[in-house]
């Protein structure tokens, strides 16, 4: 065992504070696993909260383990040293139950190679009484959990917080039978998937739907959370070692209530829900104790009831605010009053599409009046650092969009020079593109992901345009990864055996040739409305109104050619 390992271990965990005493002892061992670095790991609550309920079960001993450091990595290579966690650097594969929780469908490329480093076996059907069982939750898996499914013994899908406790119930009752009888116990817990029990059918290369075996529920249906009968989601543990080190992070609403018709947070998670104030308010104050900075969690945290009240109560007890993108909308005063003392220089808003024909095609309901007001509302309160957020890519997106996208950045870059001009600062808007990818439960879900061709070309032509404006950084996500990612989103079993060949160190360009599997047609094509969809096992959203929802946006696609 490496000496090294062990000592980095230790280093990380001095610099974490504990908010909560958590039994240690447990009849069952316990290993919660993030297939992100530990930085990335410990910043996301949704491991945080489920480390939560592990640690605080009677009768769970409850570590955790990241995917290693690149320093880290080769050592354990170097070494021999299977993957240990964290707390005891215990090897996983002693465990009993190792819980993956991701949220991120490219860390599904590391699950292979956790497992591997680990010395267990990847595929669920190797495994035996003697190996660990493996559990796996997060939004990436209730998004579309097929590409890993052979790796893994039972997946939840949906929301952990009613979902877990069965499952550690379960877990810690006994049951007939090995095994399998434990796998048919987990089976009859709402959500929970068990691929064993599904098998894919296909017709010739295209994908058919799954067969449930022994009566195995079709689609699974998740039970959705109320949240106010749950103790908000905040941070567990602080350590500066995260990406939010300097926040006590606070979860102020789930789901989303806009339904744009790319993103999957306005579908997967049913109804827009949020925490009563009465809830968040005394969650504030136990968490100013802790850090000056509160940082509220969700994806539409500008639309929270009380949102203007919420900030004004962090900053009259003296700490700060810190919040994700706002709804261009929805810039409550109140609100921006205590971003602005809580000395935010830098604010983001998400256009998401360049033009007005493409905000109405992807149901963003918001006009470039709106979106130039929200900028002067603002610059007019200091803020000249603006991050704008737009998608290229878009069905029915052209020439003509990227041109017109170019023009509001211009627009609101004149009204930034005009207040510069004033006070004598300077400001710079920062315009951050993402290709759009396909996302399963979204009425974009048939559609097929740009060429990289394509996609790099109006690269070119937005670097070319935006390059002669003085102020204005264009900052591009990886068109490779964002590739990839769509590969992941989309993908059904046959992805396993790349995955298994990238984790033995093919690129996936090699690792395709390898499967023979052609991911161009995965990623770009367009699925018809007849075909079964991979991630059609979970009974998330209603397909019919997603499908309608598609074809109005098509429709007034091609109206506004």
């Amino acid at each position: 065992m490496s000496y090294d390992i062990r000592t980095n271990h230790r280093t990380i965990l001095r610099a974490e504070s504990h908010l909560h005493r958590y039994r240690r002892g447990g009849e069952l061992a316990v290993c919660l696993v993030s297939a992100s670095r530990y930085r990335t790991g410990m910043s996301s609550l949704g491991f945080q909260t489920i480390y939560g309920i592990l640690a605080g079960t009677d009768g769970i001993r409850c570590e955790r383990a990241f995917f290693p450091e690149r320093e880290a990595e080769e050592e354990y290579r170097r070494s021999g040293t299977p993957l240990l966690s964290l707390e005891t650097s215990t090897p996983l594969a002693d465990f009993d139950v190792i819980a993956f929780s991701t949220s991120f469908e490219p860390d599904y490329l590391n699950i292979p190679l956790m497992l591997r480093y680990g010395r267990i076996p990847l595929h669920a059907a190797e495994r035996n009484h003697c190996h660990p069982l493996i559990i796996a939750g997060g939004a990436a898996f209730f998004i579309n959990p097929e590409p890993v499914a052979d790796f893994i013994d039972a997946i939840c899908i949906g929301e952990g917080e009613a979902a877990v406790p069965a499952i550690l119930e379960t877990l810690l009752s006994p049951v007939d039978n090995g095994r399998q009888g434990l796998l048919e116990a987990l089976a009859r817990i709402p959500g929970l998937y068990i691929p064993a029990f599904y098998t894919p059918e296909y017709q010739d290369a295209l994908f058919t739907g799954h067969r449930g075996i022994d009566g195995a529920p079709l689609p699974l249906a998740p039970e959705p959370v109320r949240l106010e009968q749950y103790e908000p989601a905040a941070s567990r543990i602080l350590t500066e070692q995260t990406e939010f080190g300097d926040m006590f992070l606070i979860e102020v609403s789930r789901g989303c209530p806009r339904g744009c018709r790319f993103c999957s947070s306005g579908f997967i998670y049913g109804a827009f829900r949020q925490q009563p104030l009465e809830h968040l308010l005394p969650l504030i104050n136990e968490g100013l104790t802790h850090r000056n900075k509160i940082g509220l969690v969700g994806a539409a945290v500008s639309d929270y009831t009380g949102i203007g009240k919420l900030c004004s109560h962090i900053v009259a007890s003296g700490g700060k605010v810190s919040v994700s993108s706002l709804r261009i909308d929805r810039l409550d005063e109140e609100m921006l009053t205590a971003l602005i003392a809580s000395g935010h220089k830098t604010i983001s808003i998400a256009p998401e599409g360049g033009s007005q024909r493409m905000r109405d095609i992807i149901r963003k309901n918001l006009t470039e009046a709106q979106i130039l007001e929200a900028c002067g509302r603002l610059i007019g309160h200091d803020i000249l650092n603006i991050r704008l957020y737009f998608i290229i890519g878009l069905p029915g997106e052209n020439d003509a969009d990227l041109e017109e996208m170019v023009l509001l950045i211009e627009k609101i870059r004149l009204l930034v020079i005009e207040r510069a001009r004033s006070n004598k600062r300077l400001g710079e808007i920062t315009v951050s593109v993402n290709p759009f990818i396909p996302k399963p439960f979204t009425p974009f879900q048939w559609c097929g992901m740009e060429p990289l061709q394509r996609l790099e070309g109006k690269v070119k032509i937005l670097e070319n345009r935006l390059r002669r404006l003085s102020n204005v950084k264009l900052k591009v996500e990886s068109l490779r990864e964002s590739y990839l990612q769509a590969l992941l989103s989309r993908g059904d079993r046959r992805l396993t055996p790349l995955l298994v060949a990238m984790s033995e160190g093919a690129n996936l360009k090699k690792a395709a040739k390898q499967c023979a599997l052609d991911t161009d047609y995965l990623v770009q094509r367009e699925i018809a409305a007849t075909e079964a969809l991979p991630w059609g096992i979970i009974g998330t959203a209603e397909c019919g109104a997603l499908r309608r929802e598609y074809e109005r946006a098509m429709a007034s696609a091609g109206e506004n050619q």
